[in-house]
């Protein structure tokens, strides 16, 4: 399978190449060139099939020949074993027609242990062959950071570098980050919000100069093609246990940078029968006001009770954008140029194409909260504060009552004490286990000014051999 940037000008990649590039070199994000798709029987036949055999199947077509098949299971397999849910991504039943999704069971109770728990091992497997080191430079707004370094700790071969907004994200999930213990990893808590983080890694992938020539640059947000790839299992694991495909079946899916989401439509275009996918935000709510006033713009970022949602820039949703405009690499250039210098307005005929399959809903902290107290009323269920956003978004929908609704569970709630404390739901979860001590451990990060070149001279200082 061969690679496309969503911006038309940079050169066409394979699966390792594009594991290995992050943004292209113009600017875009690398999509496949064109989808695998499976018949209704093809994806009928996949309904016995466990979470690790399910993830080779979706997932192979993307890889095409760069892995071998016997490796390619082998690392899948791995990957999933150190999850502690046997079913990998169970459902949880909340209400008539309402599903939970509980995608937390990973080593750092987020979402994003599907893909980055993958990706780390396809990185080592990948650089180990070619005998080459490699930075990975990551922002996060407090789950993916976790996540990379958790997938990544074991790799001889990368240095990694997350920046996270200080103070910004949940004690737990700093502690998470900074606790780990590695001589190739670093955390850098930057004086500013997650836009910036994220600005900075985008200007960096832009201008490598302050590297070595022999390191390359690699990213593990969701603009690497690998983590959307990882995502679209779930959405096929959920469908197929609830029926599917002989009867369509719903998402709705707490939205910050439309990475999770989009992996929904690329599963929707794969063949998969999905009745509707709900874009559920926060307060920041740059993409609900996308599919309300066909307006793209940038608003002051609020700090909510779901900090991983706080986001006023998607990047992923430029891969949208890309296939609402017929895969017009120049038009979509021009329009992130215009959103460069101010708000962008889309076309009838764009928006129109995204109704048919996308919805949007808004939660602010205090319908969060009574969301959260509510499920735990009536079924006992604790939610964090995103899933709760994603559960509100659902049953706002008006979905007819035969279509099932699942809801992504984005994170444990265990990770956000202070939202179920502002719940009032009588009690506050425990970490689990394997993460008991967490408070009892030593934090290791560095706090930076929110300025570009202090950040790269970080970097460029604290390089492994």
């Amino acid at each position: 399978m061969q690679y496309i940037s969503t911006r038309g000008q940079a050169p066409t990649l394979n699966f390792e190449q594009v594991l290995l590039t992050g943004l292209a070199s113009d600017g875009g994000l690398y999509v496949p060139e064109s989808l695998p798709r499976f018949s209704q029987q093809e994806i009928t036949a996949m309904a016995g099939m466990d979470y690790p055999e399910l993830a080779r199947r979706i997932i192979e077509p993307f890889v095409g020949d760069c892995i071998p098949r016997d490796d390619l299971r082998d690392l899948i397999n791995d990957t999933y074993a150190v999850f502690r849910h046997g079913a990998v991504a169970p459902l949880v039943q909340i209400g008539h027609n309402q599903w939970v999704l509980e995608l937390f069971h990973g080593p750092t109770l987020a979402f994003k242990d599907f893909a980055l728990q993958l990706l780390g091992r396809l990185l080592d497997y990948v650089l180990e062959r070619r005998h080459q080191k490699v930075v990975i430079m990551g922002a996060t707004s407090g789950d993916t950071g976790s996540a990379a370094i958790e997938g990544c700790k074991r790799c001889k071969n990368i240095d990694i570098f997350i920046l996270h907004p200080h103070d910004r994200v949940s004690e737990v999930q700093r502690r998470q980050m900074t606790t780990v213990v590695g001589s190739n990893i670093h955390n850098i808590a930057v004086q500013g919000n997650f836009d910036d983080c994220q600005a900075m890694v985008k200007a960096s992938f832009g201008d490598r100069s302050f590297l070595p020539d022999d390191r390359h640059l690699v990213a593990v947000n969701s603009i690497n093609w690998a983590r959307i790839m990882a995502q679209i299992v779930y959405y096929f694991y959920a469908a197929l246990a609830l029926g599917g495909p002989a009867r369509p079946v719903a998402f709705s899916v707490p939205t910050g940078n439309f990475g999770d989401i989009f992996a929904g439509y690329l599963a929707h275009q794969m063949g998969l029968p999905v009745a509707q996918l709900i874009i559920a935000t926060n307060r920041n709510d740059v993409l609900h006001r996308v599919m309300t006033t066909a307006t793209y713009g940038r608003q002051s970022l609020e700090h909510t009770l779901s900090p991983s949602m706080d986001i006023t820039v998607s990047s992923n949703f430029e891969r949208l954008l890309f296939d609402l405009y017929d895969r017009d690499g120049a038009a979509v250039a021009a329009m992130m140029r215009d959103f460069d210098k101010g708000d962008i307005h889309f076309s009838d005929t764009a928006m129109q194409r995204a109704r048919q399959l996308f919805s949007s809903y808004r939660v602010p902290d205090e319908e969060t909260c009574a969301q959260i107290a509510a499920v735990w009323q009536e079924s006992e269920y604790l939610l964090d504060p995103h899933s709760a956003i994603g559960v509100k978004a659902a049953l706002a929908s008006g979905i007819g009552d035969g279509i099932p609704v699942v809801t992504l569970a984005t994170a444990h709630p265990a990770k956000f004490p202070q939202a179920i404390q502002r719940a009032v739901v009588g009690c506050e979860p425990p970490l689990p286990l394997h993460l008991a001590d967490l408070f009892d451990r030593a934090e290791r990060f560095e706090v930076l000014p929110c300025e570009l070149p202090a950040v790269q001279a970080f970097m460029a200082n604290n390089l492994g051999a």
